[in-house]
């Protein structure tokens, strides 16, 4: 089937969008491996860039006058935006920098990695969407290319590993709660009750911690890292739920994996000086995986990929 001049301009802007997400969040991850230094404790760091993108997106709300919506928001879809908040952006990020301090940092990002895959068997029975068998081979490529990260020997199933998995399975359910609260409701309101929300939650959770010391300590070069930081993860935050918000969630869940790829990259460039072979062989399969995930969602029918 053929699809409309309106289905493929919402087919190709999502598409757009969840691939500048991932270009976004490789970017992000490669500044946070430095950022993170402005703080010794991670939650404390993740807490404050957090905070921080919340009180942007607070601003953004008043620009694109948003609060007549909020004012109408149902008992519902109220309850829909705490659980993303909740679910998604807070008691997920305490889980992973604690047990990323109990496990290696190889294990607990392959374990992340897999994020996509428990999106798409979610959103199978919940959301009723489907995956072609040409998708599926582009989804089994990018898995593949996830088990060539280097360094990686073998899990430990310790305590650390299953909180990193405990994180990652609440970030999975998060993608299936908000593809129902973004049927209805704005993305930007979505992302906004995601950051301020979460924002509220992971405040008392680092002061009880006792970590906010280290903000006393912070220079004008660390503050700048972490406003760096902020600023990736709010165009982060606002291009993936934009994504979310005009396409399934399992494609725009697989089209963000390839974000390793370009950490890779800029790890290659400025830290190591060197790309091997098992890199490239990563950066083929991302490549072609991705490929086929998008080439096979052109051919289905509009139903299909605006499923849920």
């Amino acid at each position: 089937m053929i699809r409309s001049d309106g289905a493929k301009h919402l087919a190709a802007t999502a598409t757009l969008l969840a691939l500048t997400a991932a270009v976004i969040s490789g970017l992000s991850n490669f500044i946070n491996k430095i950022a993170v230094t402005a703080v010794k404790d991670a939650v404390v760091f993740t807490t404050l860039k957090n905070a921080v993108v919340a009180l942007a997106l607070v601003g953004l709300l008043l620009a694109l006058k948003k609060l007549p919506e909020i004012r109408s928001l149902r008992r519902g879809q109220w309850l829909k935006l705490l659980a993303v908040g909740v679910i998604g952006g807070s008691i997920p990020f305490a889980l992973f920098f604690t047990g990323l301090t109990m496990t290696s940092a190889v294990n607990a990002s392959l374990i992340h990695k897999t994020l996509f895959v428990w999106v798409i068997l979610l959103a199978a029975p919940l959301l009723k969407e489907k995956m072609s068998p040409g998708q599926w081979l582009g989804i089994a490529a990018i898995f593949g290319a996830n088990l060539l990260v280097g360094g990686f020997t073998g899990f430990k199933y310790n305590a650390g590993e299953l909180l990193v998995l405990a994180a990652t399975l609440l970030w999975a359910a998060e993608n299936i709660i908000a593809k129902t609260a973004l049927r209805d409701v704005s993305s930007t309101t979505v992302v906004a009750a995601r950051m301020v929300i979460g924002s509220l939650v992971l405040l008392p959770i680092a002061a009880w911690r006792g970590g906010f010391g280290a903000v006393t300590s912070m220079n004008a070069a660390h503050w700048g890292w972490t406003l760096l930081s902020a600023a990736l993860l709010l165009a982060y935050v606002v291009t993936w739920y934009a994504a979310l918000k005009r396409a399934p969630a399992s494609y725009v869940a697989t089209l963000i994996v390839p974000a390793t790829l370009v950490t890779n990259i800029l790890s290659a460039v400025f830290v190591s000086h060197s790309f091997p072979a098992q890199q490239w062989a990563g950066t083929y399969l991302f490549a072609f995986g991705a490929f086929l995930v998008i080439y096979f969602s052109r051919r289905r029918s509009p139903a299909a990929a605006t499923a849920a």
